[in-house]
């Protein structure tokens, strides 16, 4: 019989005729592959907007209030041999992580990015403050997974690389048409994502440079009106999306905080180079078609430029990468899980 897994979110997940959607496809993934070896219950937020990615677990409890999600996990406390995995550290989660504490139930906290980073951008020089008083107390009381040892920021735990990537990443990889610059971002629209401050840098770029944007939430205003950009959902079809990479000849990843993103294995996996800016060079490591930009235009163009001019030594040198695949990080996160006792 499975270890029952619940997992602890602050995610917003909405319901719909018994199925369960979200924007964050790393909590459709990641459940679904530990589902192998565990029996999956998600507690995690309600949300009143559509959502794009079906979750395929049955077993969903969504709270609409602060002590409604408190009080899901204390019904869980009702079930046996039960362990918890909280993603992330939030007001939400960090409560949860309290609670379990106080229950003597022993959980992992599972870290995707620099929670310090995130937190400024979105409420500034306070920001931080609040996040270090979370982190501080749950690096204490919960075992830490990190996705680099960054966001361990010095405390214990086991870093896993999380990846999305499949067989099908590798197949049939291709050198685009390099007759137009069409950038491609595939994430969603937040400030710390950094994609607001790249608009206004690609504002008044030459005519041959465009920009598509694929991650617009479902019910959400399309105010991003340029003539360089396209805007598109959110993409749910493995399939369609290797097709937008393929479409594309650079990636581009504006975020001010990254922890390990997926969407820039994923670029690498299909040939395509990438840029990102200084905020995040921690991300490069040994991987080969990555370049760093100064946040301006003029630092932008001698990239682009530069990677239009070697694009075949480029993706030749790319051949060297050595890719984490989903099924090595679902494994490692398995055993990981595993041996908390």
């Amino acid at each position: 019989m499975q270890n029952k897994l619940f997992i602890i979110s602050n995610e917003k997940i909405s319901g719909s005729n018994n199925n369960f959607f979200c924007d964050n496809l790393d909590m459709k993934s990641t459940p679904e592959g530990l589902k192998t070896y565990f029996d999956i219950h998600i507690l995690g937020r309600n949300s009143s907007n559509a959502r794009s990615h079906k979750i395929n677990i049955e077993k969903i409890t969504l709270s609409k209030t602060f002590f409604g999600f408190l009080f899901s996990i204390l019904k869980s406390f009702e079930q046996k041999d039960t362990k918890y995995l909280i993603i992330s550290i939030s007001p939400f989660t960090f409560f949860a992580s309290i609670l379990l504490a106080i229950y003597q139930k022993k959980s992992m906290t599972y870290l995707r990015s620099d929670g310090y980073e995130e937190y400024k951008k979105i409420l500034g020089f306070i920001g931080p403050i609040i996040y270090h008083i979370m982190f501080s107390v749950v690096s204490k009381i919960s075992y830490l997974i990190g996705c680099n040892k960054e966001v361990l920021r010095g405390k214990q735990g086991k870093i896993i690389y999380p990846s999305q990537l499949t067989d099908k990443w590798f197949l049939n990889t291709s050198s685009p048409e390099l007759n137009k610059i069409k950038l491609l971002y595939v994430g969603r629209l937040k400030v710390e994502k950094g994609i607001y401050s790249l608009l206004k840098i690609i504002k008044d770029f030459r005519k041959d440079i465009s920009l598509s944007i694929v991650g617009i939430e479902k019910n959400v205003n399309k105010t991003i009106k340029q003539e360089n950009v396209n805007i598109l959902e959110i993409e749910t079809s493995e399939e369609k999306l290797i097709e937008l990479y393929d479409n594309h000849n650079i990636f581009i990843l504006p975020s001010f905080t990254e922890g390990h993103p997926m969407v820039l294995l994923e670029s690498l996996a299909r040939s395509r180079p990438v840029i990102i800016f200084e905020e995040i060079s921690h991300v490069v490591g040994s991987k080969k078609g990555i370049f760093i930009a100064k946040r301006n235009s003029q630092s932008l163009l001698e990239k682009i430029e530069y990677i239009e001019s070697n694009y075949i030594k480029i993706q030749e040198d790319m051949k060297n990468n050595n890719l984490p695949l989903k099924k090595d990080f679902l494994k490692q996160f398995n055993n990981s899980i595993l041996n908390l006792n």
